[in-house]
């Protein structure tokens, strides 16, 4: 990867609907070599995917939590188990197993504390092997991901 290819990342992370022509503007290239290093960068699964970030307020999605998960088993059956779980719930949006006191913590969202509730109930209170819950509320977001520095 060289410097055209992190202009060529950082341009798609601030804005994955510009245009074949237009990264190659904003790289210095021409079109087609442009193209090329897009479809090697997808080939080498630099580039993932591509996605629309939408704005969760918006959306009438007022609630971030984040709940620590504390399994009753670290053994990789009951891990493998909850981490199969996990992909089941449209709700969980992250899940990442973490070092420290939890095993796992997962962020959610949610309109207001009574869908949070429910979500509780019908979803996290469901997922297998768990011993212990807390969760934690974002107050307000000081900074959003905005992608990786390249």
């Amino acid at each position: 990867m060289d410097k055209i290819d992190s202009v060529i990342l950082t341009s798609l992370q601030q804005d994955s609907s510009l245009s074949i022509a237009e990264l190659a503007s904003i790289a210095g290239v021409s079109t087609s070599a442009c193209h090329r290093r897009i479809k090697s960068l997808e080939a080498a699964e630099i580039i993932s995917r591509y996605c629309a970030q939408l704005n969760p307020q918006k959306l009438g999605l007022k609630l971030q939590a984040f709940v620590e998960i504390t399994l009753t088993s670290q053994s990789r059956e009951a891990m493998d188990k909850f981490e199969r779980a996990v992909m089941d719930f449209d709700d969980i949006l992250e899940c990442h197993l973490m070092s420290g006191s939890g095993d796992y913590i997962l962020r959610v969202a949610a309109r207001d504390l009574e869908q949070f509730a429910a979500l509780h109930r019908d979803c996290l209170s469901r997922l297998p092997g768990v011993s212990a819950m807390r969760s934690s509320f974002a107050i307000r977001s000081v900074k959003s991901w905005r992608g990786y520095q390249l």
